[in-house]
Protein backbone atom coordinates (compact mmCIF):
# COMPACT_ATOMS: atom_id res chain seq x y z
CA UNK A 1 0.00 0.00 0.00
CA UNK A 2 1.34 3.42 -0.86
CA UNK A 3 1.73 6.25 1.61
CA UNK A 4 -1.43 7.90 0.49
CA UNK A 5 -3.51 4.88 1.37
CA UNK A 6 -1.72 4.60 4.72
CA UNK A 7 -2.64 8.20 5.48
CA UNK A 8 -6.24 7.66 4.44
CA UNK A 9 -6.72 4.63 6.67
CA UNK A 10 -4.80 6.15 9.54
CA UNK A 11 -5.90 9.76 9.75
CA UNK A 12 -9.33 10.42 8.22
CA UNK A 13 -12.46 10.80 10.32
CA UNK A 14 -14.18 7.43 10.63
CA UNK A 15 -17.55 8.58 9.27
CA UNK A 16 -15.95 10.21 6.24
CA UNK A 17 -13.67 7.23 5.71
CA UNK A 18 -16.56 4.77 5.92
CA UNK A 19 -18.47 6.78 3.33
CA UNK A 20 -15.40 6.87 1.11
CA UNK A 21 -15.14 3.07 1.09
CA UNK A 22 -18.85 2.21 1.26
CA UNK A 23 -20.06 4.43 -1.58
CA UNK A 24 -17.93 2.73 -4.26
CA UNK A 25 -18.84 -0.65 -2.74
CA UNK A 26 -22.52 0.31 -3.02
CA UNK A 27 -22.25 1.40 -6.64
CA UNK A 28 -20.35 -1.75 -7.59
CA UNK A 29 -22.58 -4.15 -5.66
CA UNK A 30 -25.72 -2.38 -6.88
CA UNK A 31 -24.71 -2.93 -10.50
CA UNK A 32 -23.70 -6.54 -9.80
CA UNK A 33 -27.04 -7.16 -8.07
CA UNK A 34 -28.84 -5.36 -10.85
CA UNK A 35 -27.48 -7.61 -13.56
CA UNK A 36 -28.58 -10.70 -11.63
CA UNK A 37 -32.01 -9.10 -11.37
CA UNK A 38 -31.94 -8.16 -15.06
CA UNK A 39 -31.29 -11.82 -15.94
CA UNK A 40 -34.54 -12.68 -14.19
CA UNK A 41 -36.43 -9.81 -15.83
CA UNK A 42 -35.36 -10.89 -19.33
CA UNK A 43 -36.15 -14.52 -18.59
CA UNK A 44 -39.50 -13.67 -17.00
CA UNK A 45 -40.61 -11.53 -19.92
CA UNK A 46 -39.12 -13.42 -22.88
CA UNK A 47 -39.04 -17.04 -21.65
CA UNK A 48 -41.79 -17.22 -19.03
CA UNK A 49 -42.48 -18.50 -15.53
CA UNK A 50 -40.77 -21.85 -16.18
CA UNK A 51 -37.59 -19.95 -17.03
CA UNK A 52 -37.78 -18.11 -13.70
CA UNK A 53 -38.33 -21.44 -11.96
CA UNK A 54 -35.20 -22.72 -13.73
CA UNK A 55 -33.18 -19.81 -12.31
CA UNK A 56 -34.63 -20.53 -8.87
CA UNK A 57 -33.51 -24.16 -9.11
CA UNK A 58 -30.02 -23.03 -10.21
CA UNK A 59 -29.76 -20.61 -7.27
CA UNK A 60 -28.02 -23.07 -4.86
CA UNK A 61 -25.24 -23.66 -7.40
CA UNK A 62 -24.67 -19.92 -7.66
CA UNK A 63 -24.62 -19.68 -3.86
CA UNK A 64 -21.93 -22.38 -3.70
CA UNK A 65 -19.72 -20.51 -6.16
CA UNK A 66 -20.41 -17.18 -4.47
CA UNK A 67 -19.60 -18.73 -1.08
CA UNK A 68 -16.21 -19.98 -2.26
CA UNK A 69 -15.37 -16.59 -3.78
CA UNK A 70 -16.40 -14.79 -0.61
CA UNK A 71 -14.51 -17.25 1.59
CA UNK A 72 -11.23 -16.70 -0.22
CA UNK A 73 -11.81 -12.99 -0.82
CA UNK A 74 -13.03 -12.00 2.65
CA UNK A 75 -10.54 -14.29 4.40
CA UNK A 76 -7.65 -12.98 2.32
CA UNK A 77 -8.77 -9.36 2.71
CA UNK A 78 -8.97 -9.69 6.50
CA UNK A 79 -5.43 -11.06 6.69
CA UNK A 80 -4.11 -8.45 4.24
CA UNK A 81 -5.67 -5.43 5.96
CA UNK A 82 -4.51 -6.52 9.43
CA UNK A 83 -1.01 -7.30 8.08
CA UNK A 84 -0.79 -3.83 6.55
CA UNK A 85 -2.01 -2.28 9.80
CA UNK A 86 0.72 -4.20 11.65
CA UNK A 87 3.30 -2.97 9.06
CA UNK A 88 3.93 -6.45 7.61
CA UNK A 89 3.69 -5.97 3.81
CA UNK A 90 5.47 -9.26 3.05
CA UNK A 91 2.68 -11.23 4.70
CA UNK A 92 0.11 -9.21 2.76
CA UNK A 93 1.81 -10.05 -0.54
CA UNK A 94 2.10 -13.75 0.27
CA UNK A 95 -1.55 -13.83 1.30
CA UNK A 96 -2.62 -12.31 -2.03
CA UNK A 97 -0.63 -14.89 -3.99
CA UNK A 98 -2.01 -17.81 -2.00
CA UNK A 99 -5.57 -16.50 -2.34
CA UNK A 100 -5.20 -16.48 -6.13
CA UNK A 101 -3.70 -19.98 -6.22
CA UNK A 102 -6.42 -21.55 -4.11
CA UNK A 103 -9.05 -19.74 -6.24
CA UNK A 104 -7.76 -21.46 -9.37
CA UNK A 105 -7.61 -24.92 -7.78
CA UNK A 106 -11.07 -24.81 -6.22
CA UNK A 107 -12.66 -23.37 -9.39
CA UNK A 108 -11.37 -26.25 -11.50
CA UNK A 109 -12.73 -28.81 -9.03
CA UNK A 110 -16.19 -27.19 -8.85
CA UNK A 111 -16.46 -26.94 -12.66
CA UNK A 112 -15.41 -30.55 -13.29
CA UNK A 113 -17.59 -32.12 -10.59
CA UNK A 114 -20.56 -29.86 -11.28
CA UNK A 115 -20.76 -30.43 -15.03
CA UNK A 116 -20.29 -34.19 -14.68
CA UNK A 117 -23.26 -34.40 -12.29
CA UNK A 118 -25.40 -31.44 -13.37
CA UNK A 119 -28.62 -33.24 -14.26
CA UNK A 120 -28.75 -35.41 -11.15
CA UNK A 121 -27.91 -32.38 -8.97
CA UNK A 122 -30.68 -30.28 -10.51
CA UNK A 123 -33.25 -33.05 -9.99
CA UNK A 124 -32.06 -33.36 -6.40
CA UNK A 125 -32.60 -29.60 -6.01
CA UNK A 126 -36.24 -29.91 -7.05
CA UNK A 127 -36.32 -29.53 -10.84
CA UNK A 128 -39.44 -31.01 -12.42
CA UNK A 129 -39.42 -32.43 -15.95
CA UNK A 130 -40.82 -29.13 -17.25
CA UNK A 131 -38.26 -26.95 -15.45
CA UNK A 132 -35.16 -29.14 -15.90
CA UNK A 133 -34.21 -27.98 -19.46
CA UNK A 134 -34.27 -24.31 -18.39
CA UNK A 135 -32.30 -24.98 -15.20
CA UNK A 136 -29.75 -27.16 -17.01
CA UNK A 137 -29.10 -24.64 -19.82
CA UNK A 138 -28.37 -21.94 -17.23
CA UNK A 139 -26.41 -24.00 -14.69
CA UNK A 140 -23.93 -25.66 -17.06
CA UNK A 141 -22.80 -22.29 -18.46
CA UNK A 142 -22.52 -20.81 -14.95
CA UNK A 143 -20.35 -23.78 -13.92
CA UNK A 144 -18.07 -23.25 -16.93
CA UNK A 145 -17.58 -19.66 -15.76
CA UNK A 146 -16.86 -20.60 -12.14
CA UNK A 147 -13.25 -19.43 -12.25
CA UNK A 148 -14.28 -15.98 -13.51
CA UNK A 149 -16.79 -15.43 -10.70
CA UNK A 150 -14.49 -16.68 -7.94
CA UNK A 151 -11.59 -14.64 -9.31
CA UNK A 152 -13.72 -11.48 -9.52
CA UNK A 153 -14.90 -11.85 -5.92
CA UNK A 154 -11.43 -12.66 -4.58
CA UNK A 155 -9.60 -9.84 -6.35
CA UNK A 156 -12.31 -7.28 -5.51
CA UNK A 157 -11.87 -8.04 -1.81
CA UNK A 158 -8.06 -8.01 -1.87
CA UNK A 159 -7.90 -4.71 -3.77
CA UNK A 160 -10.33 -3.17 -1.28
CA UNK A 161 -8.24 -4.48 1.62
CA UNK A 162 -5.32 -2.22 0.70
CA UNK A 163 -7.51 0.87 0.77
CA UNK A 164 -8.64 1.09 -2.86
CA UNK A 165 -12.42 0.96 -3.15
CA UNK A 166 -12.62 2.61 -6.58
CA UNK A 167 -11.12 -0.21 -8.65
CA UNK A 168 -13.49 -2.96 -7.44
CA UNK A 169 -16.39 -0.57 -8.03
CA UNK A 170 -15.36 0.09 -11.63
CA UNK A 171 -14.74 -3.61 -12.29
CA UNK A 172 -18.25 -4.54 -11.14
CA UNK A 173 -19.84 -1.67 -13.05
CA UNK A 174 -18.22 -2.47 -16.39
CA UNK A 175 -18.92 -6.18 -15.94
CA UNK A 176 -22.52 -5.46 -15.00
CA UNK A 177 -23.16 -3.06 -17.86
CA UNK A 178 -21.69 -5.59 -20.30
CA UNK A 179 -23.92 -8.32 -18.88
CA UNK A 180 -27.08 -6.22 -19.21
CA UNK A 181 -26.28 -5.33 -22.82
CA UNK A 182 -25.44 -8.92 -23.71
CA UNK A 183 -28.64 -10.15 -22.04
CA UNK A 184 -30.60 -8.12 -24.57
CA UNK A 185 -28.59 -9.59 -27.44
CA UNK A 186 -28.59 -13.24 -26.37
CA UNK A 187 -32.06 -13.50 -24.83
CA UNK A 188 -34.10 -11.15 -27.06
CA UNK A 189 -32.29 -10.92 -30.40
CA UNK A 190 -30.87 -14.45 -30.56
CA UNK A 191 -33.62 -16.16 -28.54
CA UNK A 192 -31.14 -18.19 -26.49
CA UNK A 193 -33.28 -18.18 -23.33
CA UNK A 194 -31.70 -19.12 -20.00
CA UNK A 195 -28.52 -20.25 -21.75
CA UNK A 196 -28.08 -16.79 -23.25
CA UNK A 197 -28.58 -15.13 -19.87
CA UNK A 198 -25.89 -17.37 -18.36
CA UNK A 199 -23.43 -16.63 -21.19
CA UNK A 200 -23.97 -12.88 -20.69
CA UNK A 201 -23.31 -13.27 -16.96
CA UNK A 202 -20.05 -15.17 -17.48
CA UNK A 203 -18.75 -12.71 -20.07
CA UNK A 204 -19.49 -9.83 -17.68
CA UNK A 205 -17.50 -11.58 -14.95
CA UNK A 206 -14.55 -12.19 -17.28
CA UNK A 207 -14.46 -8.49 -18.13
CA UNK A 208 -14.39 -7.65 -14.40
CA UNK A 209 -11.47 -10.03 -13.83
CA UNK A 210 -9.47 -8.54 -16.68
CA UNK A 211 -9.89 -5.07 -15.22
CA UNK A 212 -8.83 -6.21 -11.74
CA UNK A 213 -5.75 -8.03 -13.06
CA UNK A 214 -4.85 -4.93 -15.06
CA UNK A 215 -4.81 -2.97 -11.80
CA UNK A 216 -2.31 -5.33 -10.19
CA UNK A 217 -0.02 -5.41 -13.22
CA UNK A 218 -0.19 -1.65 -13.77
CA UNK A 219 2.04 -0.94 -10.76
CA UNK A 220 -0.65 0.98 -8.87
CA UNK A 221 -0.84 -1.68 -6.16
CA UNK A 222 1.88 -2.16 -3.55
CA UNK A 223 0.92 -5.86 -3.29
CA UNK A 224 3.28 -7.49 -5.75
CA UNK A 225 1.39 -10.06 -7.85
CA UNK A 226 4.46 -12.10 -8.74
CA UNK A 227 4.80 -15.82 -9.49
CA UNK A 228 6.94 -16.42 -6.40
CA UNK A 229 4.02 -15.37 -4.20
CA UNK A 230 1.69 -17.85 -5.92
CA UNK A 231 3.47 -20.81 -4.34
CA UNK A 232 1.06 -22.32 -1.83
CA UNK A 233 2.13 -22.04 1.79
CA UNK A 234 0.05 -24.03 4.28
CA UNK A 235 -0.01 -21.42 7.04
CA UNK A 236 -1.36 -18.72 4.71
CA UNK A 237 -4.03 -20.97 3.22
CA UNK A 238 -5.03 -22.07 6.72
CA UNK A 239 -5.43 -18.48 7.90
CA UNK A 240 -7.36 -17.37 4.80
CA UNK A 241 -9.78 -20.28 4.98
CA UNK A 242 -10.18 -20.20 8.77
CA UNK A 243 -11.33 -16.58 8.68
CA UNK A 244 -13.23 -16.81 5.39
CA UNK A 245 -15.02 -20.09 6.16
CA UNK A 246 -17.86 -18.17 7.83
CA UNK A 247 -18.69 -16.53 4.49
CA UNK A 248 -18.60 -19.88 2.72
CA UNK A 249 -20.80 -21.55 5.32
CA UNK A 250 -23.26 -18.65 5.14
CA UNK A 251 -23.67 -18.83 1.36
CA UNK A 252 -23.46 -22.62 1.18
CA UNK A 253 -26.08 -23.00 3.90
CA UNK A 254 -28.23 -20.43 2.08
CA UNK A 255 -27.93 -22.57 -1.05
CA UNK A 256 -28.82 -25.73 0.86
CA UNK A 257 -31.83 -24.01 2.41
CA UNK A 258 -32.92 -23.01 -1.12
CA UNK A 259 -32.80 -26.68 -2.13
CA UNK A 260 -35.17 -27.61 0.68
CA UNK A 261 -37.38 -24.62 -0.01
CA UNK A 262 -37.69 -25.50 -3.70
CA UNK A 263 -38.54 -29.11 -2.89
CA UNK A 264 -41.14 -28.15 -0.29
CA UNK A 265 -42.65 -25.53 -2.59
CA UNK A 266 -42.78 -28.09 -5.40
CA UNK A 267 -44.77 -30.41 -3.15
CA UNK A 268 -47.20 -27.82 -1.78
CA UNK A 269 -47.42 -25.16 -4.49
CA UNK A 270 -45.92 -26.52 -7.72
CA UNK A 271 -43.76 -24.72 -10.28
CA UNK A 272 -45.59 -21.40 -9.88
CA UNK A 273 -44.61 -21.26 -6.19
CA UNK A 274 -40.98 -21.92 -7.16
CA UNK A 275 -41.26 -19.12 -9.73
CA UNK A 276 -42.58 -16.73 -7.08
CA UNK A 277 -39.67 -17.69 -4.83
CA UNK A 278 -37.30 -16.95 -7.73
CA UNK A 279 -38.67 -13.43 -8.08
CA UNK A 280 -38.64 -12.73 -4.35
CA UNK A 281 -35.07 -14.04 -4.14
CA UNK A 282 -33.96 -11.43 -6.67
CA UNK A 283 -35.75 -8.63 -4.83
CA UNK A 284 -34.24 -9.89 -1.55
CA UNK A 285 -30.75 -9.18 -2.93
CA UNK A 286 -31.44 -5.50 -2.29
CA UNK A 287 -32.40 -6.17 1.34
CA UNK A 288 -28.94 -7.56 2.17
CA UNK A 289 -27.15 -4.77 0.30
CA UNK A 290 -26.82 -2.25 3.18
CA UNK A 291 -25.15 -4.80 5.46
CA UNK A 292 -22.91 -6.12 2.68
CA UNK A 293 -21.92 -2.68 1.34
CA UNK A 294 -21.23 -1.12 4.72
CA UNK A 295 -19.44 -4.30 5.79
CA UNK A 296 -17.18 -4.09 2.74
CA UNK A 297 -16.47 -0.44 3.47
CA UNK A 298 -15.85 -1.22 7.13
CA UNK A 299 -13.48 -4.15 6.63
CA UNK A 300 -10.28 -2.33 5.62
CA UNK A 301 -10.89 0.38 8.24
CA UNK A 302 -11.62 -2.04 11.06
CA UNK A 303 -8.94 -4.54 10.09
CA UNK A 304 -6.26 -1.87 9.73
CA UNK A 305 -7.05 -0.17 13.05
CA UNK A 306 -7.42 -3.47 14.88
CA UNK A 307 -4.06 -4.61 13.51
CA UNK A 308 -2.54 -1.26 14.56
CA UNK A 309 -4.12 -1.65 18.07
CA UNK A 310 -6.12 1.56 17.70
CA UNK A 311 -9.20 0.12 19.35
CA UNK A 312 -10.98 3.43 19.88
CA UNK A 313 -11.17 3.93 16.11
CA UNK A 314 -12.18 0.30 15.62
CA UNK A 315 -15.03 0.73 18.10
CA UNK A 316 -16.22 3.95 16.49
CA UNK A 317 -16.26 2.37 13.03
CA UNK A 318 -18.42 -0.52 14.30
CA UNK A 319 -20.96 1.79 15.93
CA UNK A 320 -21.34 4.04 12.89
CA UNK A 321 -21.71 1.02 10.59
CA UNK A 322 -24.50 -0.50 12.68
CA UNK A 323 -26.47 2.77 12.80
CA UNK A 324 -26.21 3.42 9.05
CA UNK A 325 -27.03 -0.17 8.01
CA UNK A 326 -30.11 -0.23 10.24
CA UNK A 327 -31.38 3.10 8.91
CA UNK A 328 -31.02 1.89 5.31
CA UNK A 329 -32.88 -1.35 6.03
CA UNK A 330 -35.77 0.55 7.62
CA UNK A 331 -36.23 2.48 4.37
CA UNK A 332 -36.08 -0.74 2.32
CA UNK A 333 -38.67 -2.36 4.60
CA UNK A 334 -41.11 0.52 4.09
CA UNK A 335 -40.82 0.27 0.31
CA UNK A 336 -41.13 -3.52 0.08
CA UNK A 337 -43.90 -3.81 2.64
CA UNK A 338 -46.18 -1.12 1.23
CA UNK A 339 -45.27 -1.12 -2.50
CA UNK A 340 -44.32 -4.69 -3.52
CA UNK A 341 -46.59 -5.03 -6.57
CA UNK A 342 -44.96 -2.40 -8.88
CA UNK A 343 -41.57 -3.98 -8.19
CA UNK A 344 -42.79 -7.52 -8.88
CA UNK A 345 -44.49 -6.47 -12.14
CA UNK A 346 -41.04 -5.54 -13.46
CA UNK A 347 -40.24 -9.26 -13.58
CA UNK A 348 -43.44 -10.71 -15.03
CA UNK A 349 -46.82 -9.88 -16.57
CA UNK A 350 -48.36 -13.20 -15.46
CA UNK A 351 -51.23 -12.07 -13.20
CA UNK A 352 -51.31 -15.30 -11.17
CA UNK A 353 -47.57 -15.11 -10.56
CA UNK A 354 -47.79 -11.42 -9.63
CA UNK A 355 -50.58 -12.13 -7.13
CA UNK A 356 -48.65 -14.96 -5.48
CA UNK A 357 -45.39 -12.98 -5.37
CA UNK A 358 -47.09 -10.01 -3.69
CA UNK A 359 -48.51 -12.40 -1.10
CA UNK A 360 -45.04 -13.89 -0.54
CA UNK A 361 -43.42 -10.45 -0.15
CA UNK A 362 -45.74 -9.58 2.74
CA UNK A 363 -44.29 -12.50 4.71
CA UNK A 364 -40.66 -12.70 3.57
CA UNK A 365 -39.84 -9.01 4.10
CA UNK A 366 -41.64 -8.68 7.44
CA UNK A 367 -38.52 -7.94 9.53
CA UNK A 368 -36.14 -6.58 6.89
CA UNK A 369 -35.40 -3.61 9.17
CA UNK A 370 -33.23 -5.79 11.49
CA UNK A 371 -31.25 -7.57 8.76
CA UNK A 372 -28.42 -5.01 8.68
CA UNK A 373 -27.08 -6.07 12.07
CA UNK A 374 -27.42 -9.76 11.22
CA UNK A 375 -25.30 -9.37 8.08
CA UNK A 376 -22.80 -6.91 9.56
CA UNK A 377 -22.10 -9.17 12.55
CA UNK A 378 -20.27 -11.86 10.62
CA UNK A 379 -18.23 -9.33 8.59
CA UNK A 380 -17.19 -7.47 11.74
CA UNK A 381 -15.96 -10.64 13.43
CA UNK A 382 -14.10 -11.70 10.29
CA UNK A 383 -12.38 -8.31 10.11
CA UNK A 384 -10.92 -8.69 13.60
CA UNK A 385 -10.07 -12.40 13.24
CA UNK A 386 -12.82 -13.75 15.53
CA UNK A 387 -13.31 -17.09 13.81
CA UNK A 388 -15.89 -18.72 16.10
CA UNK A 389 -18.16 -15.68 16.34
CA UNK A 390 -18.03 -15.05 12.59
CA UNK A 391 -18.95 -18.67 11.88
CA UNK A 392 -21.84 -18.69 14.36
CA UNK A 393 -23.35 -15.44 13.07
CA UNK A 394 -22.96 -16.58 9.47
CA UNK A 395 -24.68 -19.93 9.86
CA UNK A 396 -27.51 -19.15 12.26
CA UNK A 397 -29.96 -17.70 9.71
CA UNK A 398 -29.74 -20.40 7.00
CA UNK A 399 -29.69 -23.15 9.64
CA UNK A 400 -32.78 -21.72 11.34
CA UNK A 401 -34.42 -21.35 7.92
CA UNK A 402 -33.84 -25.03 7.10
CA UNK A 403 -35.31 -26.19 10.42
CA UNK A 404 -38.34 -23.92 10.06
CA UNK A 405 -38.99 -24.97 6.45
CA UNK A 406 -39.12 -28.58 7.61
CA UNK A 407 -41.60 -27.71 10.37
CA UNK A 408 -43.96 -24.85 9.54
CA UNK A 409 -45.32 -26.07 6.16
CA UNK A 410 -46.87 -29.04 7.98
CA UNK A 411 -49.09 -26.52 9.73
CA UNK A 412 -49.59 -23.80 7.08
CA UNK A 413 -48.46 -25.32 3.73
CA UNK A 414 -46.74 -22.73 1.49
CA UNK A 415 -47.45 -19.94 3.98
CA UNK A 416 -45.35 -21.93 6.44
CA UNK A 417 -42.42 -21.62 4.02
CA UNK A 418 -42.86 -17.87 3.72
CA UNK A 419 -43.18 -17.42 7.51
CA UNK A 420 -39.85 -19.19 7.96
CA UNK A 421 -37.97 -16.21 6.52
CA UNK A 422 -38.89 -13.46 9.02
CA UNK A 423 -38.53 -15.85 11.96
CA UNK A 424 -35.04 -16.88 10.82
CA UNK A 425 -34.10 -13.20 10.28
CA UNK A 426 -35.26 -12.34 13.80
CA UNK A 427 -33.21 -15.18 15.30
CA UNK A 428 -30.09 -14.10 13.37
CA UNK A 429 -30.57 -10.50 14.51
CA UNK A 430 -30.91 -11.47 18.18
CA UNK A 431 -27.78 -13.64 18.21
CA UNK A 432 -25.67 -11.12 16.26
CA UNK A 433 -26.75 -8.33 18.60
CA UNK A 434 -25.70 -10.28 21.71
CA UNK A 435 -22.29 -11.17 20.27
CA UNK A 436 -21.69 -7.64 18.97
CA UNK A 437 -22.48 -6.16 22.39
CA UNK A 438 -19.85 -8.47 23.90
CA UNK A 439 -17.32 -7.45 21.23
CA UNK A 440 -17.99 -3.76 21.84
CA UNK A 441 -17.55 -4.26 25.60
CA UNK A 442 -14.25 -6.01 24.92
CA UNK A 443 -13.00 -3.06 22.90
CA UNK A 444 -14.10 -0.65 25.61
CA UNK A 445 -12.73 -2.50 28.62
CA UNK A 446 -9.28 -3.62 27.54
CA UNK A 447 -6.31 -1.97 25.93
CA UNK A 448 -5.34 -5.12 24.04
CA UNK A 449 -8.17 -7.53 23.22
CA UNK A 450 -7.06 -11.02 22.34
CA UNK A 451 -6.83 -11.74 18.63
CA UNK A 452 -7.46 -15.26 17.42
CA UNK A 453 -4.24 -16.35 15.74
CA UNK A 454 -5.45 -18.94 13.25
CA UNK A 455 -2.05 -19.26 11.61
CA UNK A 456 -0.72 -21.35 14.48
Amino acid sequence: MDNQNHNVLNDDRIGKLLLKFSLPAFLGLFVMTLYNVVDTIFIGRYVGSLGIAGLSIAFPVQMLILGVGQMIGVGGASVISRALGANNPQKAKKTLGNAISISIIVSIVITAVGIANSESLLRLMGASNDVLPYASDYTVIILIGTIAQIFALTLSSTVRAEGNARVPMISMIIGGVANIGLDAVFVINLGMGTQGAAIATVIGQVISVIYLLRYYYSGRSSLDLSFRNLCIVGEYIKEILAIGVASFVQFFATGISAVFINRVLGSYGGDIAISAYGIINRVAMFTIMPGMVIGQGLQPILGFNYGAKRYDRALKSIKISIIVATACNIVIFLVLHFLPEPIIRIFTTDSALVEMSVHVAKYVFLVVYVMGIGILGSLIFQSVGRVTQSLVTAIVRPLALILLVFTLPKLWQTDGVWLSFPIADAIAFALSLVLLINQIKSLKNTDSPQVVDVSK
